[in-house]
């Protein structure tokens, strides 16, 4: 009986091994904000984040075995939370500067573009460049590369920061800002949706301050770049990267 109670036991264990789960896929925790639409936004039918940058995250988590899990927050607490641990990647409409480079890592470059231009829709001056608004207030999003740039030119009277592109929008479209300066594919893909009637994307502006977006993460952790630089290498090759960009209106 001794026996039998062994044997039994020891059939009892391995069952209890088969059944159990394989050890738990990694979850990482992704900032994104919830106003950079086409590459991160709100979705308010699902209310989940969406846009490019998502389903490229997605797409690369399931190439290099981990799962997702999307952290809406401002733009201008990306880079914080991220060198604080609250957050595990960065993926949002953030372009690879030296400055940044310095405090974090970046992936190999996504998309390319520079900022855009908007004014009022009554304002029909045609603006080929920064110096045709000397003098003049102008907005952009604070955090970013734009208005750190637009600061430094000493063009203009004032530079106001906002918290999020919509924000500079409503005041272009209501008349209050004289022009805005936000990423070009952004604000393209808001005026789209007619919610700024009053707002309008200065064609022949010839931008000033061009980058790339990329994935960013902690310094020191090289073996996460690297998972993520293979897979983004794979997906560029294989044409996901641009069947997500082709789906969010972006020309890949």
């Amino acid at each position: 009986m001794p026996l039998k109670r062994l044997v039994q036991a020891a059939v009892a264990a391995l069952a209890m091994f088969a059944v159990a789960p394989a050890s738990a896929q990694q979850v990482l925790k992704v900032g994104s904000t919830p106003t950079g639409i086409p590459f991160t936004f709100l979705d308010t039918k699902t209310n989940q984040i969406q846009g490019v940058m998502v389903d490229l995250m997605t797409e690369i988590g399931k190439d290099a075995g981990f799962n997702v899990q999307i952290e809406p927050m401002p733009f201008s607490a990306l880079i914080p939370s991220l060198t604080s641990s609250k957050i595990d990647i960065i993926a949002a409409a953030m372009f690879i500067t030296a400055p940044r480079k310095e405090v974090i890592d970046f992936s190999d470059p996504i998309y390319t573009y520079g900022e855009g231009l908007i004014v009022p829709k009554s304002d029909t001056k045609a603006y080929a460049s920064q110096d045709d608004l000397k003098g003049e207030v102008v907005g952009a999003q604070i955090g970013t590369a734009f208005v750190d740039a637009l600061k430094k030119s000493g063009l203009f009277s004032d530079v106001k920061a906002y918290d999020t592109i919509p924000d500079i929008l409503r005041d272009v479209n209501t008349g209050r800002l004289k022009a805005g300066f936000a990423d070009y594919p952004i604000l393209a893909y808001n005026l789209k949706q007619g919610g700024f009637p009053e707002a309008r994307l200065v064609a022949g502006y010839k931008p000033v301050t061009v980058g790339s977006v990329g994935i960013g993460v902690r310094k020191g952790e090289a073996e996460l770049l690297g998972k993520i630089n293979a897979s983004l290498s794979k997906l560029k090759a294989n044409g996901t990267v641009d069947k997500i960009l082709d789906k969010w209106g972006l020309k890949g």
